[in-house]
C-alpha cells in the first residue's frame, strides 16, 4: 500500500489483507462516532427546542444514522472481500480515542457529541480529494507523524494517505495487480458461502464477491457514496453533512441559543484511565449501568457477526447469528441515548455521559458448532436479566432496551440448537461430473431434473436468488454455466433434500425415487415478515385454491412484476418495511397449528389467508397467532403486516 513502494511491486495476500483490516477499522470507527453524535441530539420541545429547531434536529439524526448505516454496508463489503481473499474479516478495532500511528496522523477518530466542530470533522472526513474543507476545532492530532518506511517489506504496515478516498483506490490497484499475477481463481480463493449478501441482509454493501469486478464495484461504491466522492455528487455523505451544516447556521443565525443536542462526554470510558488525557471517566451509578449494559450489547454483536462469517450458508446458524446482531443493535440504540442524558459525574460536572463502545479484546470467531451456540444463548439471557433488573427505575429507553433483549433471548434459546454437531466442511467446487447429463424435461415452467435417487424441480419464477442452492450445493447446481446446470447425483441425497427444504420461496422442490418420503408440511404455518421484503411462507399452502408446495415468498411491498410471487422489485423501489413489526395483543396459542393454509390474493387487495397460521418476524418472535387474516400486499398499509385499506387510496392494481 505504501506510496515508496516501486509501482510494480506486487502485494501479497497477507499485505492486502492488512491493507483491507485497517480499512475495516477505520469504516467501523466511522459509524461508531457517527452514531454517538446522533444519540446525544435531543429528541422533544421538552429538551429545549423549539418546534421548527426539533424538525430539523429530528431530520439531522435520521440522515446521520443513515450515513452510519451506509457505513455499516462500506464494512460489510471489506468483510466479503475479506473472505474472498482467504482471510477471516476483522471485526474488532481498537479502543477509542485511537492511539497515534493507529491510522494516518491527518485521521483523527474519537467520539464527541453533535456541535459544530463535531460537524466539520465529520464533513473533513468526508471531502473529496480536491476539497479545501478544513477539520472542526478540537480534532487536531495529538502529534505529527509519518506511517510506514523507505524500501521494500515483507512485514505488512500502515502507511499514510491523505484522504480515505485515496486510501480505495490504492487497495483496489493492489488487489488487481495480485489477481493479474495469481488469476482471479487463485486470488479470490475464499468460500462465498462465507460471505453475507442482500438476500441475509439489507445493506447496500452486501454483494458476495466471487470475482475482481465485484470487488472492484465494492470499492468504487465505497468512494462514490462515501469518503473520498467528487464534490457535486448527489447523496454523498459529503454532502449530507454539508446540507446540515447550512440548516444548523441558520438556525443559529436566527437564534444564538440554539443548542441541538446534550453535552455528551467526549471520548467516555467506564475506568479510571492510565491516561487521563482527553478522556471522561463516568462515576454517575445510572450511567455506569446503562453504558455497561449497552457496551455489553456492542461487545456481543461483534461476536455474532464474527461467527456469521464463520458458518457458511444455508447452515441455520447463519441467519440466527446476524439476526441476533441486528437486533443487538436496535437494544443498543435506546441505551445509548440514555447514556447521552445522564450526568457523567462529579469529577465532571459540565458533561453527560455517553456510550463507550468497547470493544472485546479478541473477537475473533467462536468454533462453530454447540459451545458456541450455547456460549450465545447463556450471554444474550444474562444481557436480558440485566435490563430486567435496571429497568426497575421505570425508564421508557430502558424498558424498550429491556424488552428487545428478552426477545432476542427467548429467539437464541429456541434455535440454536445444541444437539445438532457442528457445520461440516463445505463441499469443495468441482466440475460437473464427467457423465452424460441428467434427463431434463420443462412443463408449465418447471424444469424437471431426473437423479438416481430423487427428482429436482427447479420454477424460476418463483426464484428470489437466495442462493442457498448455489453456496450450499454448488456441485449440484452450476451458477452461470452454459447447458445443463442441475446435476443431482453429484451429492448425498439426504443433504440434497436440506438444501431443497431452505430454499424460501419453493423454487426448489423435489420428488424421492429411492421410497423414501417426499418432503412433508411443516408442523407450524408460518409467515416471516423479511426485513424490508417479502412474506416467507411455510405450511400446507393453497394458492387460488391450487396446491403450491410448503414454501414460497409473497411480494408485499406491491412492486413485483410476478404477483403473487416476490421478483426482488422491492430492492429496486427501496422499500423499507420493517421485518419487525410490534407483537399483537391477542397471541394465545392455536389449538391446532398446522393443516391446509389458503391464500387468496383479492383482486387490487390484500391477501386473504385463511387457516391456521403463526406470523413472525424476520428474527423468529411472535407477532400474531391468527386463523385468517388480511395481509398488506401494496407496500402502503400503516399497520404492516394486516392490510388497512391503503391499496383504494393509492390505487394499487394487481390480479
Amino acid at each position: 500500500m505504501a506510496s515508496h513502494n516501486p509501482v510494480d511491486v506486487v502485494p501479497s495476500r497477507e499485505q492486502l489483507l492488512h491493507a483491507l483490516y485497517e480499512a475495516a477499522e477505520l469504516e467501523h470507527c466511522l459509524m461508531c462516532t457517527y452514531l454517538y453524535a446522533a444519540f446525544s441530539l435531543k429528541s422533544s420541545l421538552d429538551e429545549g427546542l423549539t418546534a421548527e429547531q426539533l424538525d430539523a434536529v429530528t431530520r439531522w439524526r435520521r440522515t446521520i444514522v443513515e450515513i452510519a448505516t451506509e457505513e455499516m454496508g462500506h464494512l460489510a463489503s471489506v468483510w466479503n472481500i475479506t473472505a474472498a481473499l482467504g482471510g477471516a474479516p476483522r471485526v474488532g478495532r481498537s479502543n477509542f480515542p485511537l492511539d497515534p500511528g493507529y491510522l494516518p496522523a491527518g485521521v483523527v477518530v474519537k467520539l464527541a457529541p453533535f456541535n459544530r466542530a463535531t460537524l466539520q470533522h465529520f464533513i473533513y472526513l468526508e471531502r473529496p480529494a480536491d476539497s479545501t474543507e478544513m477539520d472542526g476545532e478540537g480534532f487536531a492530532p495529538e502529534r505529527v507523524f509519518v506511517r510506514g518506511a523507505d524500501g521494500p517489506r515483507l512485514t505488512p504496515m500502515g502507511v499514510d494517505y491523505d484522504t480515505v478516498g485515496a486510501f480505495y483506490e490504492r487497495l483496489g490497484e493492489n488487489l488487481r495487480k495480485l489477481v493479474d499475477a495469481q488469476g482471479e481463481a487463485n486470488a479470490l480463493c475464499g468460500d462465498p458461502a462465507l460471505q453475507l449478501s442482500d438476500a441475509d441482509v439489507s445493506l447496500p454493501g452486501a454483494k458476495r464477491v466471487i470475482c475482481l469486478k465485484t470487488a472492484l464495484i465494492a470499492f468504487n461504491a465505497i468512494v462514490t457514496q462515501g469518503e473520498g466522492a467528487q464534490q457535486n455528487a448527489v447523496g454523498s455523505h459529503y454532502q449530507k453533512f454539508a446540507a446540515i451544516r447550512d440548516e444548523y447556521q441558520a438556525l443559529l443565525a436566527a437564534d444564538p441559543s440554539f443548542v441541538p443536542a446534550f453535552p455528551a462526554a467526549t471520548n467516555p470510558v467506564l475506568r479510571r484511565p492510565p491516561r487521563p488525557e482527553g478522556r471522561v471517566w463516568l462515576e454517575d451509578a445510572r450511567a455506569i449501568a446503562t453504558v455497561d449494559l449497552a457496551n455489553s450489547a456492542y461487545g456481543l454483536m461483534q461476536r455474532l457477526l464474527a461467527y456469521t462469517y464463520a458458518v457458511p450458508a444455508p447452515d441455520p446458524d447463519k441467519m440466527l447469528a446476524l439476526d441476533l446482531s441486528i437486533g443487538l443493535m436496535h437494544a443498543l440504540v435506546p441505551l445509548a441515548e440514555r447514556a447521552a442524558r445522564l450526568p457523567a459525574g462529579p469529577s465532571n460536572p459540565t458533561c453527560h455521559a455517553g456510550v463507550t463502545f468497547i470493544t472485546l479484546r479478541d473477537t475473533a470467531a467462536l468454533p462453530p458448532g454447540p459451545s458456541a451456540r450455547r456460549f450465545f444463548r447463556e450471554r444474550i439471557q444474562q444481557l436480558a436479566d440485566a435490563a430486567v433488573r435496571m429497568n426497575e427505575g421505570g425508564d421508557a429507553r430502558t424498558a424498550a432496551a429491556a424488552s428487545i433483549l428478552s426477545r432476542l433471548a427467548q429467539n437464541a434459546v429456541q434455535n440454536f440448537d445444541l444437539a445438532r454437531p457442528a457445520p461440516s466442511a463445505a463441499a469443495p467446487v468441482t466440475a460437473p461430473p464427467a457423465q452424460p447429463s441428467p434427463p431434463t424435461s420443462v412443463q408449465d415452467g418447471i424444469e424437471q431434473v431426473e437423479g438416481e435417487k430423487l427428482t429436482l424441480l427447479f420454477e424460476a419464477k418463483r426464484c428470489i436468488h437466495a442462493r442457498f442452492c448455489v453456496t450450499g450445493a454448488p456441485t449440484v447446481f452450476l451458477a452461470n454455466v452454459q447447458g445443463p446446470w442441475i446435476h443431482p447425483d453429484t451429492m448425498d441425497v439426504e443433504r440434497l433434500a436440506d438444501i431443497a427444504h431452505a430454499c424460501p420461496s419453493g423454487a426448489i422442490q423435489y420428488k424421492r425415487r429411492d421410497g423414501r418420503p417426499d418432503e412433508a408440511a411443516p408442523p407450524v404455518n408460518l409467515a416471516a415478515t423479511r426485513e424490508a421484503g417479502p412474506y416467507a411462507f411455510r405450511g400446507d399452502l393453497r394458492l387460488n385454491g391450487v396446491p403450491a408446495g410448503f414454501r414460497a415468498t409473497l411480494c408485499r411491498c406491491g412492486a413485483s412484476k410476478n404477483k403473487p410471487f416476490c421478483d426482488g422489485s422491492h430492492h429496486d423501489i427501496g422499500f423499507s418495511a420493517t421485518g419487525e413489526p410490534p407483537t399483537g395483543t391477542a397471541t394465545d396459542a392455536l389449538v391446532v397449528r398446522d393443516g391446509p393454509l389458503h391464500i387468496d390474493p383479492q383482486t387490487n387487495g390484500p391477501l386473504k389467508v385463511r387457516g391456521n397460521l403463526e406470523i413472525t418476524s424476520g428474527t423468529g418472535r411472535m407477532v400474531a397467532r391468527v386463523t385468517s387474516a388480511f395481509l398488506c400486499r401494496c407496500g402502503g398499509s400503516q399497520n404492516k403486516p394486516f392490510c388497512d385499506g391503503t391499496h383504494a387510496k393509492i390505487g394499487f392494481v394487481a390480479d
